[in-house]
């Protein structure tokens, strides 16, 4: 009844007022006349009315502006995947997808596209966008400096730091000598191009560096912590220099400067006298919470932007203001976390992509063209390494790091991505460099940042020497040594809880060593202790209930899969265990087998399909990790779809496929060290016609006439699965069951699918 009423209440307010409308616009039309109204919605014209209504709202600022960040962000994730699946950092591809968007590809191929994409007029758009993405990422920046790293380690750190600035400044100033003639735009100072020519030879870029010492897992090392200590101090000191250079310029001499320099200073003691108690204050009210209410966010970003609006008015520009203002955040790993996780998305996926294609639209490669230019833009790269590489390299030799080390630092320290596209952008836009010196700058960054790792590589290789990531008792032989590689604290429990019911009576014989890896841009080097130490104290908890040693290990990488395979193969482990999520158990019983999922397929499984590595319309009964954990494991591979694992007592093991015999050694093993029962599955009658199956089984039967069962499937009523804890099946039987659909496979415990 109560329905019925809404109904008609419904049906005769929206009517009836809908009439009244429809009433009053007749009546209205009467008020038209002898206003001398012309009507152009004539019949025969309506579609081109709509088309050049289509056409006007295409050529909006808005529409093309919206154009291009999608354009923009999908482009820049495809060359950044690409180029980290070769190993290099994400930031190149995006580098290269700003190249590829600008004059040098498509400008040059379609011509007409790119002036449709890009017109002139809405460039000014782009640029404003662009600097508030980097006001943002600065911001980051500064927030994941770790400035205590800096007074407990500065003695040597800063030797090298400041080192590896001068020599580079010096050779860049010397460089300019020699083409400030030719290249210099007309009005230029030689001090305003010589002082920008050494800050550009003189940056490293601090967010690309650490990436790269998490990824290589040297960051606990004594050589990671002088390296991050390092570019820690070099950002630091090339900041403050970049805006005394800004300040110089901008006033034409020193002398005039002084003026700059001198509100600068006082802006640099405001902030880390009275600022910075005051953000220290608000943070440490809210330091035990685990989000901050909007006001409080208010508050400290209101401070970034009136920061950044200060120094932009001071005339050091508005990026050394983000900066500082990142650096003298509250000294809370959690407080930081929530800033950085509120910022970071924003800043990196959706703006900061915009300052690469802006800058990739100042950069013209086909300028390059001329062999004297080339022969220059390979000086530039000359001078470059031998400042920073070279120049950090022997700074580090000269107190005290041995030639590997010293080199390494070197390689390193030569890193300068983004922040040298930030310098040489500032540069641009005060007049100081020309195109053709911007974009054989621009090449240079590219060069010094590619070559980083192989750089490394090399180094490596010669010196005859890998940082270890495993320590050595996950290394020593003699030993039977499980690897559990977890993504989240339920599923390294579970796989804990496993690795010990395999183990647990001959704890002397054995090693485990747990494993979590994270994307390189997941982790910040500010608080890489209390994140591993966060993340392995569940892990930690539930070893010390089982009383199992477990040996934990952190690593942040580019590529999860292939991780897992090399760290297993280095290690030479007998059994690598990893999760499965539950999705396969859900919906439909299609559904429960074969994994369906409505999330897009990521592009290393579309690469596979086009490849001919996996069939086109296959359906693989994992996800798309596990798929490729499986393809690269060289090493026994067991994966766990944990449905609530804690006790091994009752093991199911069918045996489908004659090459199932293996299984029987991890039988074995969990009735020795978890007394555990074990019911085999003979489903194809392999007991009575293989010698080999044979013998296995009867051998084990003997030996626990009490822990072994024989069944056949038949034998599986309704309720028997519900009494198993675990089901141990080869990756070829699993394979089997889901491709025949088997039903019982539906109300499986929880499953260790091993791949020999």
């Amino acid at each position: 009844m109560k329905n019925l009423k809404n109904a008609l209440f419904y049906l005769g307010v929206t009517g009836g007022f809908t009439a009244l409308i429809f009433w009053i616009v007749t009546k209205g039309k009467d008020l038209e006349l002898g206003r001398h109204i012309v009507s152009n919605a004539s019949k025969d014209t309506l579609f081109n009315q709509f088309l050049d209504s289509m056409i006007h709202n295409l050529k909006h600022p808005l529409a093309i502006l919206l154009l291009q960040i999608i354009t923009i962000i999908i482009v820049a994730r495809f060359f950044g995947w690409i180029f980290r699946k070769i190993g290099q950092p994400t930031v190149i591809g995006e580098i290269i997808a700003g190249i590829f968007l600008g004059p040098s590809v498509v400008g040059m191929y379609l011509p007409e596209y790119s002036a449709l994409l890009f017109p002139t007029e809405s460039l000014g758009n782009l640029q404003f966008l662009s600097q508030i993405g980097l006001i943002l990422f600065m911001f980051v920046i500064g927030m994941e400096l770790d400035l205590k790293v800096l007074k407990n380690k500065a003695n040597d750190a800063v030797v090298i730091s400041h080192a590896s600035i001068v020599i580079p400044f010096a050779l860049g100033i010397g460089l300019s000598y020699f083409i400030y003639h030719k290249f210099a735009p007309e009005g230029v100072e030689f001090l305003a191009f010589s002082l920008f020519m050494g800050i550009a030879m003189s940056i490293t870029a601090f967010p690309v560096l650490a990436r790269i010492v998490q990824e290589r897992g040297i960051h606990k090392t004594r050589l990671g912590t002088i390296v991050i200590t390092c570019a820690a101090a070099d950002d630091i000191t090339a900041w403050c220099l970049l805006a005394a250079v800004i300040a110089i310029v901008k006033a034409g001499t020193f002398m005039s400067s002084l003026y700059v320099i001198g509100c600068a200073t006082l802006y640099v003691l405001m902030m880390l006298f009275i600022v910075k108690p005051f953000l220290k204050k608000v943070g440490d009210l809210y330091a035990n919470r685990s989000d901050l209410s909007k006001p409080v966010v208010a508050i400290f970003l209101l401070t970034l932007i009136v920061s950044a609006y200060m120094t932009e008015i001071i005339g050091i520009h508005a990026l050394f203001g983000a900066f500082m203002t990142g650096a003298i955040m509250p000294d809370n790993t959690k407080f930081r976390n929530i800033f950085i996780e509120k910022v970071e998305d924003v800043s990196l996926i959706l703006l900061l992509p915009l300052f690469f294609v802006f800058t990739g639209l100042r950069t013209q490669i086909g300028l390059i063209s001329d062999p004297e230019l080339m022969r220059i833009t390979g000086y530039i790269i000359l001078v470059a390494v031998a400042g920073k590489f070279v120049g950090s390299a022997l700074a580090a030799k000269f107190v005290g790091q041995n030639w590997r080390d010293s080199l390494t630092i070197g390689a390193l320290m030569n890193t300068r991505g983004l922040m040298e596209l930030v310098v040489l952008n500032i540069g641009y836009d005060l007049g100081v460099l020309s195109s053709e010196v911007f974009t054989m700058m621009v090449i240079m960054a590219l060069v010094t940042t590619f070559m980083t790792g192989p750089a490394i590589d090399i180094i490596n290789f010669i010196f005859k020497r890998k940082e270890a990531i495993l320590p050595k008792e996950s290394i020593g032989d003699g030993k039977f040594k499980i690897l559990i590689s977890f993504g989240n604290n339920e599923k390294g429990k579970s796989l804990l809880r496993l690795a010990h019911s395999l183990v647990k009576k001959q704890k002397e014989n054995t090693n485990i060593t747990a494993l979590h890896l994270s994307l390189s841009d997941e982790i910040h080097s500010y608080n890489l202790e209390e994140y591993e130490q966060e993340t392995f104290a569940p892990i930690l908890a539930e070893s010390q209930e089982l009383n199992q040693e477990i040996t934990p290990i952190l690593k942040s990488t580019v590529d999860i899969e292939n991780d897992i395979s090399e760290i297993a193969a280095e290690g030479n482990f007998d059994l690598v265990l990893v999760g499965l999520g539950k999705s396969i158990f859900e919906g439909s019983l299609l559904g429960k087998v074969l994994g369906f999922t409505t999330r897009i397929i990521n592009p290393d499984r579309l690469l596979d399909k086009f490849t001919g590595k996996e069939g086109l319309f296959d359906n693989s009964p994992f996800d798309d990790r596990t798929r490729l954990i499986i393809s690269k494991s060289k090493k026994p591979l067991g994966i766990l779809v944990d449905k609530e694992l804690n006790q091994v007592n009752e093991v199911f093991l069918p045996i489908v496929v004659t090459e199932d015999v293996f299984l029987l050694d991890y039988a074995q093993k969990l009735i020795v060290n978890s007394n555990a029962k074990v019911t085999l599955l003979d489903t194809n009658n392999h007991l009575n016609t293989h010698f080999v199956v044979e013998q296995a089984v009867n051998g084990l039967q003997q030996k626990f006439p009490d822990k072994v069962a024989v069944i056949a499937e038949g034998d599986i009523k309704a309720g028997f699965m519900a009494h198993q804890d675990l089901m141990v099946i080869s990756l070829e039987s699993w394979k089997q069951l889901v491709d025949a659909q088997t039903l019982w496979l539906s109300t499986a415990p929880s499953t260790l699918i091993i791949k020999p």
